[in-house]
C-alpha cells in the first residue's frame, strides 16, 4: 500500500487493516459499568436471559474499540481522524469475552472541496472477530487535508 499522507494520496478501493486486539471479560464489564450498565454487559447469569443469551460487549464499547483500531490503522497518515458524521453504523453480532477483533477499511468515495484545502472521504470500516465474522460496520464522513 502506498504511503497515505493527504486526501490526494487516496484512491477508490484502497484498503486499510488494523492490528488485532483481544477483548476480555474485564474490559466488557469495566466499560459497561461506566457507560452502559445493563445486565447483558455486566452479569453472566442475567445476560443469559436477554436477547444476547450471554455476556456481550456494549455496542458503544464495540464502537469505541473500532475507533481505536481505525486510529491504529493510520488511514490518513499523520492527520487525525476528523469526521462530519457517520453513515451505515450497524452492530451485526455481539462481541464476546475473548474475541479477537480487527478492522478493515475500504475507500468508497472521494470528494474534493471546491472552496477549502480538504476533501471528504467515505471509508467503510468493517470489524471482524477471530472467526472472520462481521461484528460491526460504520462509514465515517472523514475530513482530510489536501496538499496546498
Amino acid at each position: 500500500m502506498a504511503q497515505v499522507e493527504w486526501f490526494d494520496d487516496l484512491t477508490i478501493g484502497m484498503r486499510f487493516r488494523s492490528p488485532e486486539v483481544e477483548i476480555t471479560e474485564a474490559d466488557i464489564k469495566r466499560f459497561a459499568a461506566e457507560f452502559d450498565p445493563q445486565p447483558m454487559h455486566l452479569d453472566h447469569e442475567a445476560a443469559k436471559e436477554t436477547l444476547f443469551k450471554g455476556l456481550a460487549a456494549s455496542g458503544w464499547h464495540t464502537a469505541a474499540i473500532a475507533m481505536n483500531l481505525a486510529i491504529q490503522a493510520r488511514p490518513f497518515g499523520p492527520h487525525p481522524l476528523i469526521g462530519a458524521g457517520v453513515d451505515g453504523l450497524r452492530w451485526t453480532i455481539p462481541v464476546r469475552p475473548n474475541d479477537r477483533l480487527h478492522l478493515v477499511g475500504e475507500v468508497m468515495s472521494l470528494t474534493p472541496s471546491k472552496s477549502k484545502p480538504q476533501g471528504i472521504a467515505l471509508v467503510k470500516w468493517t470489524m471482524f472477530n477471530q472467526n472472520d465474522e462481521e461484528v460491526y460496520t460504520f462509514t465515517p464522513i472523514a475530513i482530510i487535508p489536501r496538499r496546498v
